[in-house]
This record gives structure tokens, C-alpha cells and sequence, in this order.
């Protein structure tokens, strides 16, 4: 198959829905001579953070010499962008390639995440990584990537999200994200809420796992645009971050606690190589900047955690006026997304993505003018962008944001890209 019709093919897998446990994917692996075992891996869960900290974990291994692997999902543009070697995407011919071998071994009524999680494994171990960062899909316990045997296990804040599938409390979905951590390997968390740094130690304490927590163990702050990391074992001063936005102060110095950590089982890496770790990572669509005159800033934010800490963010950023594009899933909650940004903006446009689960703009707007907040119905997202431009000054800011998929078509747009929609 071409890699065109490979994609048609593993998108199709949709149909089988979200279908949590590992009985399909453990034998898939073993199917494939167990890939995973060629190179160790460290697993990524949480609510907000887990993709920007597995970036800069992985942006620090690779300074620090190592052939490191980079599982990530959803994708922003295109499919290529879930795994990759040393900062560089898997090619669309190895998609297909690899595809193949992963499908004919797979049991019956296996999802997208899983084929997709077992192809990463299969890839990078032909790549010959000698370390992979693998960002859970959803959850931990029940998580395809959770078939994979991992030394270290980093924990991003957790807050409600998929209460469907992980519990309806912050206690529950904890439970089922710290699920993924391994007898006696460490666990480094970010600052929980105590709900969630409960059950994070209780599990600990029942792996025999040692816990490192943000906040005691390690920490990171900014003073004069810079960062200052505070560490188990190390101290780096003047830190220059190569994401944007304050709240990345928490991921990098996750990330950091990890990679000191990994430095006693196996993978060492030096000072230097953790700052110039920090400073060359990149995480598209995670306040990102566009252009100038008007500049554009693509945020994925989209739920109550993620949209406060953009709120905050966007205080560092000098602007005349603010112009959100906004498109939002059906099943979101719009009050815990809109309300730490709709104060901040001058004019709302509201966009539809192209997902089925997508709320229509129609609908977005109207809550918006009911808000009190000047709000037009723009129609697709690249109408929005190209309909705020031509209304923003020289000074002012477009932030897109609402969902991830919003923050991936705009990006498609903006670089003449054909944007992949798809959730898995």
C-alpha cells in the first residue's frame, strides 16, 4: 500500500473506538518479536504538560548523545509527526513499510492507538534508539503504551479529563494514570492536587517505586526571562527555554528531574547537555509564533488547566488589542476553556474544525456574545485566521486556540500543509 492508502487504512481503525487494555497489543508485540526490548523506555502520563515535557526530555537526551525515540499523539498536521528519531519525523515510506508488518500480525479488532503504538516500537527499534519517550494515549493502566516495560515514569499535573473512559474524579483518573509506573522505578510528579498526590504516593509506596515531587525533590523558577532549575542533584542557573510561555517553568523542570535521574540507570547526561536540551526543544502548536504585523500564536489549550495557563502566558507578551480564534469539541465544557480568555480579547472568531465531534461555530459565537464578548461565526479555521488578520493592526495578537485540532488545521494553513484530522 502506498503511504496515502496506509493511512486510509489505519484511520479506518476508528471504527473500533476507544477500547482500553492490553490483551490486544501485548500479543501484537510479541507477534513482532517483542521490538520494545531493543531500547529502554520511560513513559509520559498526565492531563497538561506530558507532550511538551516528553519534548524536552527527549531534546535533552539527544544533546546528551544519545539516539533517542519520541512517541507522541495526537498529531498537529501530519501522522508522520508521532515518532521520531533524534527530533526528525519517521518517513511517509516507512509508514507504510512498517504498517504492513504491524497490520498482518495484529488480532482481530485492534484500534488505531494500538496499531500506531506498536508501529512506534517497531520503528524505532529498527532505528536502533537506545532510549524512547513513549506519551501515553489515554489514562496509563489500561494504555497501549503501558505494554511496554519502563524504567522511569514521569507524572504532568492531572486534572478531569475523558471522564468516560478514566472515573469521574480527580482521585479516579489518577489511579489510572499512575497505573502505568513499574515496581522500583522512579517516579518524578509535577505538582499535583492533593487528591492526586495522594494516590501518586499510595502507589509509589506500593511499587516500592521512589517518588520525586516537584516542589521538595526539584524545582524551577524564572528570573529575568531566564530559568533557574534546582535539582536532586544539580543546579542550573541562567536557562534559556525553548518554549514559550511562563507555565513551561513545571515541564522543563520535570524533564530535567528525569533526565538527572536516568543519569543512574544507564543514561548519563552532562550539565551542559541539559541546558542545551532546554533551549533547542520545540513543541509545534504549544504557544507558538507566526509571522509578524499581525503575529499569530497557536496555543493548544483545551480544557480549564490548559486555557488558565495560557491566560497567564499571554500576560508576557506585549500586544495592542487580542483577536481569539476559538474551535472547541462538542463534548467540552465551554465554560472551564472560555472564561479565563474571553475577558482578554477584543473580538472572538468562531470556527468550526473539520471533525465530526467539532461544535459548530453557529453555536461557539452565540455563547460567546452571551459572555458579553464581541464574537462572529467565521466558518472552517482557516477562515478564521485569514478573517482576523485582515481585521488586527500591525500591534495586535491572534491567538488560536480551543482545541488541538483548531491549533492543527490553522498550523496547516498558515504553512500551506494538508492537515490530517484524526483523535486517536
Amino acid at each position: 500500500m502506498t503511504y496515502a492508502e496506509t493511512l486510509e487504512h489505519i484511520y479506518a481503525l476508528g471504527r473500533f473506538g476507544i477500547k482500553p487494555g492490553l490483551d490486544r497489543i501485548v500479543p501484537l508485540l510479541a507477534a513482532l518479536g517483542n521490538p520494545q526490548d531493543t531500547f529502554k523506555t520511560v513513559h509520559v502520563v498526565g492531563t497538561n504538560g506530558k507532550g511538551s515535557t516528553s519534548s524536552f526530555l527527549a531534546s535533552i537526551l539527544g544533546a546528551g548523545g544519545y539516539r533517542t525515540g519520541l512517541f507522541t499523539s495526537p498529531h498537529l498536521i501530519s501522522f508522520t509527526e508521532r515518532m521520531k528519531v533524534n527530533g526528525a519525523e519517521i518517513e511517509e515510506d516507512e509508514v507504510a513499510r512498517l504498517a504492513a508488518l504491524v497490520l498482518a500480525a495484529a488480532p482481530k479488532e485492534s484500534t488505531f492507538f494500538e496499531i500506531v503504538a506498536a508501529l512506534a516500537a517497531l520503528y524505532f527499534a529498527e532505528s536502533g534508539v537506545d532510549i524512547a519517550i513513549f506519551e501515553a494515549g489515554m489514562g496509563g493502566r489500561l494504555d497501549a503504551t503501558n505494554a511496554l516495560s519502563g524504567i522511569l515514569c514521569a507524572i504532568a499535573p492531572i486534572s478531569l479529563e475523558h471522564t468516560d473512559y478514566l472515573g469521574s474524579t480527580v482521585e479516579e483518573i489518577a489511579a489510572e494514570k499512575a497505573g502505568i509506573c513499574k515496581p522500583g522505578a522512579p517516579v518524578v510528579t509535577a505538582r499535583q492536587l492533593p487528591e492526586a498526590q495522594f494516590i501518586i504516593e499510595h502507589n509509589a509506596d506500593r511499587l516500592a517505586a521512589p517518588l520525586y515531587r516537584q516542589g521538595e525533590a526539584f524545582d524551577a523558577f524564572w528570573m529575568d526571562r531566564s530559568l533557574y532549575y534546582r535539582g536532586v542533584s544539580h543546579t542550573l542557573d541562567g536557562l534559556q527555554c525553548g518554549l514559550l510561555g511562563r507555565y513551561q517553568s513545571g515541564n522543563a523542570a520535570l524533564a530535567l528531574a528525569c533526565a538527572e535521574l536516568l543519569g543512574a540507570i544507564g543514561f548519563p547526561v552532562t550539565p551542559q547537555a541539559m541546558a542545551a536540551g532546554v533551549a533547542n526543544a520545540r513543541w509545534p502548536g504549544r504557544m507558538e509564533l507566526f509571522g509578524d504585523a499581525p503575529r499569530v500564536l497557536l496555543d493548544g489549550a483545551h480544557n480549564p488547566a490548559g486555557a488558565r495557563a495560557l491566560a497567564e502566558a499571554l500576560d508576557d507578551i506585549p500586544r495592542g488589542r487580542l483577536f481569539l480564534v476559538i474551535g472547541v469539541m462538542a463534548d467540552k465544557e465551554l465554560s472551564g476553556i472560555l472564561s479565563p480568555l474571553l475577558p482578554l480579547a477584543e473580538r472572538v472568531f468562531a470556527v468550526t474544525p473539520a471533525l465530526d465531534r467539532a461544535l459548530p461555530a453557529v453555536e461557539l459565537a452565540g455563547y460567546c456574545l452571551g459572555a458579553g464578548v464581541e464574537a462572529l461565526a467565521a466558518g472552517s479555521v482557516g477562515e478564521g485566521v485569514e478573517l482576523a488578520r485582515n481585521v488586527a493592526g500591525d500591534d495586535d495578537l491572534i491567538v488560536v486556540c480551543g482545541s488541538l485540532f483548531t491549533v492543527g488545521e490553522a498550523r496547516g494553513h498558515l504553512k500551506s500543509k494538508t492537515f490530517e484530522p484524526f483523535r486517536g
